[in-house]
């Protein structure tokens, strides 16, 4: 599953840019793609390289969603003040490859963030750990390798892949787009908004962390106009959190998990994932209502 997403800021309602086009991809970086065995883009001075988990096939209440609904890890890459690499990632991972790859992780030097759902009544459940490190683009190649090779382990060789849906999107995907205030992007069944919150300005040794990075809000669609299905992300202050939490219970929006992503960064962001079903616009207006109150 491609995880890179046409982004736009939060130009239309909240006044942010939009994000730049692809840029030159560094020697290094591509040479960490090599390494690893994956593919990925640069843009923003951020590479995002895709760790999807097409091998999935997951069902919510017995009903089988599509795997770009949310099921496809990333690592990123930033330059830092002192020219070495930021890295930070989201790998997707079933219960019983948890503490082997978290093993992995940890022991090859790098920092463990979070751990966490997005979904309930899935099956089979999937966690979701965030990633991080700091060194060269090899060095960090080298020392995350073994956790995606678990990773790539568990996805059993010769095992049809479940490809995406090339079918017609069958949503009124610009009515979505009008309503929430951004465009998206179509994957497969999949329609998927992502907003950065360029309004923060969190760096780390030098590096910017931007929605590529992993600070951003999201909404991904799938279903049809009348019976949709929308999960997602909302990357808040503090002060934000509780009128959000409202906003989207109050809309009939189920609340699966609240946590951070990131440790040591400053202003500290909370974020929560959401999940509901119903009339694709009203999901979209239900988005809308908690997007109002980001910091504008």
């Amino acid at each position: 599953m491609r995880q890179t997403v046409f982004v736009l800021g939060m130009a239309a309602m909240l006044g942010y840019p939009a994000f730049g086009a692809a840029q030159e991809m560094p020697a290094e970086y591509r040479a960490l793609m090599t390494a690893l065995g994956k593919t990925g883009d640069f843009k923003d001075g951020v590479l995002k390289v895709n760790i999807p988990r097409s091998d999935l096939k997951v069902t919510i209440q017995q009903k089988p969603v599509p795997t770009p609904l949310g099921f496809g890890g990333w690592i990123a890459l930033a330059k830092s003040d002192g020219g070495h690499d930021v890295m930070m990632g989201d790998l997707v991972l079933t219960e019983d490859e948890v503490n082997p790859v978290m093993s992995a992780i940890l022991n090859n030097g790098l920092d463990v963030t979070a751990l966490h759902n997005h979904f309930f009544f899935e099956q089979p459940r999937i966690f979701y750990m965030h990633v991080h490190g700091i060194g060269t683009a090899a060095d960090l190649a080298k020392r995350v390798k073994p956790a995606i090779d678990l990773i790539d382990q568990a996805m059993k060789p010769g095992a049809p892949a479940s490809a995406p849906s090339s079918a017609a999107p069958t949503m009124d995907t610009a009515t979505l787009a009008k309503i929430v205030g951004h465009q998206g992007e179509q994957s497969g069944p999949v329609y998927k908004i992502t907003i950065g919150r360029s309004d923060l300005n969190i760096r780390e040794h030098g590096a910017s962390i931007n929605a590529r990075m992993g600070l951003n809000t999201w909404a991904a669609f799938s279903g049809t106009d009348a019976n949709a299905i929308v999960a997602g992300d909302v990357a808040m202050l503090d002060k934000e959190v509780t009128p959000v939490l409202k906003a989207l219970r109050g809309a009939g929006i189920s609340i699966v998990a609240i946590h951070h992503h990131m440790t040591g960064v400053s202003p500290q962001v909370t974020f929560l994932h959401y999940y509901g079903t119903g009339p694709a616009a009203k999901l979209a207006e239900a988005v809308r209502s908690a997007l109002n109150l980001l910091a504008k």
